[in-house]
């Protein structure tokens, strides 16, 4: 059967869905197929992984509260799962698309994500979330705009363009994986991407005189990077889903995993000007550049490529902590951003993750709290919702650091559904981290250098902290984020560079509550997948929508 039959197939038979869902909410429909393909971002072929043979894969477009019908077919030759960074999906940690959360879709076979946008707006991306898929491509934007009634902040832009930039390996990504798996590290990347292109591959097109929003983000695997236009201004406007005070700035620092939207206006000369991105805090710096065409360009870009900062940290502690949220703008309800007081709610508890890099074994490895993180061979949430024992144990890492050596576990912190918490991020590590949550965002209202205690806390920005899903940690630092703990589920807390990731920075956030209310948290979706312990696990079907749900249960080859 082909696409196009399986998406009319889709469109027709989900319209019952959407009693469940809430029949008020519009819904979307996209198909996504990964397959290999030949790409040459940095002039040599190599392989990649790409979605309907786009490198990156196509935008995502929603509106609040859209519900997305997803159906991605694995073409690829081995499991596969996408991810989606900065998308709550509230209630639903089932559909999260990481190894913790859902079973990988089968080589030759498809899995259809039911999602919701909802309460939200923003900038995200989606990426592959198994492996080391993600550096292979894979990867696309998300956007989610207001509803029409809700107020913007801002003028509607002539143009809203999607900018990923990230670092890159020319090495394939099983190689990558297999230098990881025998226990080493990775060498530096090879160079930097901006929508997939390397050094001067990327072109953006502007009239003089209007202004175009970029939806920025960093989908790399370890390098901060920063953005900056030649002879161009940018105005920061929203960060993650919120908008922000509207600062003028003429580079930007994007960390592994953030996302930003600028406003740019075009009130310069018509001619050709530098898009830069340089990586920061390495010791080699990388840079790439793309070019803002003038439609009435008289000349080429020329002169030297713009710099930027490097290796200063203190710049950019200083630009994190000007980024600060917008009070009086509307978020994704009319209500304006700042009537939540979120310094005026009394903590419940306090989190300390510390960093942690070292052997186990004579393989390099990392973690938190002394502990990383290892799978099992079942996806946490259903091992939880089936109430299998033995997969996994709650308090299996401390809530605070321990001062011991490394050492391999399913790391599982437990939290209560409706609490007010503090996460402190304390790294001691000469390298920048990047940290990310999902299911969540937060509070960023603390960064410093040095080690965290009780008084830090009377720096904090209690009024207007920026609220998004992934912060930095700067080297000898620590970070302080709130979680208002309010979405049910099992979330991935994770390391944003991947190497990290995947050799152990990383643990799950059991939100619980004893409810069985569908306000808390909406049951196992019928079409899910069961795979480890799990494979002969009952769901429950019921009556609601049959014919859809007899042919999501359905295996359908590409």
């Amino acid at each position: 059967m082909s696409l196009g039959t399986l998406f009319c197939a889709l469109l027709c038979i989900t319209a019952p869905l959407f009693a469940i869902v809430g029949a008020e909410d519009p819904y979307r429909f996209y198909n996504f197929n990964a397959t290999y393909g030949d790409i040459y971002p940095l002039g040599v072929r190599q392989q990649g992984i790409l979605i309907n043979g786009q490198f990156p894969g196509p935008d995502i477009h929603s509106v609040t509260n859209d519900n997305l019908i997803i159906n991605v077919f694995n073409s690829l030759d081995e499991p596969f799962l996408i991810s989606w960074n900065g998308v709550q999906n509230r209630r639903n940690s089932f559909e999260d698309g990481v190894w913790g959360t859902t079973c990988p879709i089968p080589p030759g076979k498809n899995f259809t994500y039911i999602l919701q946008v909802k309460d939200q707006i923003g900038s995200f991306y989606y990426f592959p979330s198994l492996a080391f898929h993600k550096a292979a491509g894979g990867f696309g934007g998300i956007r989610i705009l207001s509803r029409p009634r809700i107020p913007v902040p801002f003028p509607d832009p002539a143009g809203d363009y999607t900018v990923l930039i990230g670092d890159w390996y020319q090495k394939n990504h099983t190689d990558l994986k297999a230098q990881l798996d025998r226990g080493h590290k990775l060498p530096s990347p090879d160079a930097i991407l901006i929508n997939g292109r390397g050094p001067n591959g990327y072109s953006l097109t502007v009239e003089q005189g209007k202004t175009y929003r970029l939806r920025i983000s960093n989908v790399g695997l370890q390098n901060s990077l920063n953005f900056r236009i030649q002879d161009h201004k940018m105005k920061l406007v929203e960060v993650e889903g919120t908008h922000t005070l509207q600062t003028t700035y003429s580079s930007l620092d994007v960390h592994v995993g953030q996302s930003y939207s600028v406003l740019i206006t075009a009130d310069q000369p018509g001619k050709d000007y530098y898009i830069v991105v340089s990586s920061r805090f390495t010791s080699q710096v990388l840079t790439t550049t793309g070019v803002l065409h003038y439609s009435n360009s008289g000349s080429k870009v020329s002169g030297p490529i713009p710099g930027g900062p490097t290796i200063q940290i203190d710049w950019s502690i200083n630009q994190a902590r000007s980024i600060r949220q917008n009070l009086t703008a509307s978020g994704p309800r009319p209500n304006p951003q700042g009537s939540y007081h979120y310094g005026l709610i009394p903590l419940v508890k306090t989190y300390i993750l510390e960093s942690n890099a070292g052997q186990v074994n004579g393989k390099q490895r990392y973690g938190f709290n002394s502990v990383s993180f290892i799978p099992t061979d079942t996806p946490l949430k259903l091992a939880d919702y089936f109430k299998i024992s033995g997969v996994f144990r709650v308090g299996s890492i401390s809530d605070r650091p321990t001062g011991g050596g490394l050492y391999t576990d399913t790391a599982v912190l437990g939290a209560d559904y409706r609490t007010f918490v503090e996460f402190v991020f304390q790294n001691n590590e000469d390298t920048i981290q990047s940290l990310h949550l999902n299911g969540y965002s937060f509070w960023v209202v603390g960064m410093d250098g040095g080690q965290w205690t009780t008084n830090s806390r009377n720096g904090y920005n209690l009024r207007d902290a920026v609220i998004r899903c992934t912060t930095q940690v700067y080297p000898k630092s620590w970070t302080a984020v709130y979680v208002a703990l309010d979405n049910v589920g099992m979330w991935n807390l994770r390391s944003e560079f991947w190497a990290r990731q995947y050799l152990g920075q990383q643990l799950y956030l059991r939100v619980y509550t004893s409810s069985t209310s569908l306000r808390d948290e909406y049951p196992i979706p019928k079409n899910a997948r069961l795979c480890g312990r799990a494979t002969k696990a009952k769901i429950f079907k019921g009556t609601t929508s049959s014919s859809f749900l007899a042919w999501l249960g359905r295996e359908r080859p590409i």
